[in-house]
């Protein structure tokens, strides 16, 4: 267990491998559009990440049911917000908007969490964070204008957009709520939040199946994509994430979101050909300028109250 520990004590590498997860899962949740309707995609990879948490965790989770019951509210909105209803928006929304429009979108979610650490705990934004939103955001528009800030204005809401929008201000305010995640072990914290979000999301995907939607026909494809989405989007990803921010706190995490973007321009160029030009090079270096900077900041007191807590370390 020490290499593991040694990788949870350091949340620079997690919050990075988090972006990286998420890149791809927003790139397969494209990818499977035809094939898996997007409340059921959701549903089934929430209740596949479970099953294979679950003996991970039944041990752990028994040991913290106690608090576990105590914070049940607390848990439950957590999952809502970060399980539920951000990743099922999300995947509902890459069927309408391109991903030029998400990858922009996907930027607003540092300053997001900062609006929402504010709101809720009245967090100020440092100067270095601020300064690193907005270096890295200039970053992500670097690439996804293609080095033309003309593309730009071009861009246009669409109900896709609107809904995306949606789901980064859900999930900014899931990230700045985390500090008040009971002081639980985070692969229970995690097994549990996802077993309420694959819960809550059962008469969502019902209300889908009603409505005439099915998986016709799953390629060999879908399934590895299901398995993607299960695993490393999911349980490592939201592991990670946790620890990340319970570490730094939310806003010190938020300009790792601008990964995301930089990271999905890498694997479009990898696995769907397309050619990198000068603009991926300057985005990539403003990216990742602007984390480093925002890293520098001071903390905010971002950090979960539970950070002390070594059985959630």
């Amino acid at each position: 267990m020490a290499p593991l520990q040694r990788l949870l004590d350091r949340p620079y590498l997690l919050l990075t491998l988090t972006s990286l997860f998420w890149a791809g899962n927003a790139v397969i949740g494209r990818a499977v559009v035809g094939e898996i309707p997007p409340v059921m995609l959701a549903q089934i990879r929430w209740t596949m990440a479970f099953v294979i948490l679950a003996p991970f965790a039944w041990a752990s989770v028994r040991e913290d049911l106690p608090v576990i019951r105590r914070h049940i509210g607390m848990i439950a909105l957590l999952s809502l917000t970060g399980i539920t209803a951000f990743n099922t928006l999300q995947y509902w929304s890459l069927q309408y908007t391109t991903a030029i429009n998400v990858s922009v979108m996907q930027s607003s979610a540092p300053l997001l969490i900062g609006l929402w650490s504010w709101a809720l705990w009245r967090d100020p934004l440092s100067r270095a964070q601020t300064a690193g939103i907005v270096i890295s955001l200039v970053g992500v528009l670097a690439i996804v204008s293609g080095g033309d800030p003309a593309r730009l204005a071009s861009l246009a809401l669409n109900v896709g957009d609107v809904v995306m929008l949606t789901a980064i201000a859900v999930y900014a305010f899931y990230s700045a709520l985390l500090r008040q995640r009971p002081g639980i072990a985070p692969i229970s914290f995690l097994a549990v939040t996802i077993g309420l979000g694959a819960v809550m999301l059962a008469p969502f995907a019902a209300i889908e199946l009603a409505a005439g939607s099915r998986i016709e026909r799953l390629s060999a494809g879908g399934y590895a994509a299901l398995a993607y989405v299960s695993i490393f989007p999911s349980i490592l990803a939201y592991l990670f994430f946790n620890r990340g921010v319970q570490i730094i706190g939310a806003n010190r995490a938020g300009p790792f979101f601008h990964l995301i973007p930089l990271f999905g321009s890498v694997l479009a160029i990898i696995f769907l050909g397309e050619r990198p030009g000068w603009h991926h090079l300057i985005g990539a270096v403003l990216i990742i300028g602007g984390v480093v900077v925002a890293g520098r900041g001071r903390r905010t007191g971002g950090r979960n109250r539970v950070a002390a807590n070594r059985r959630s370390a």
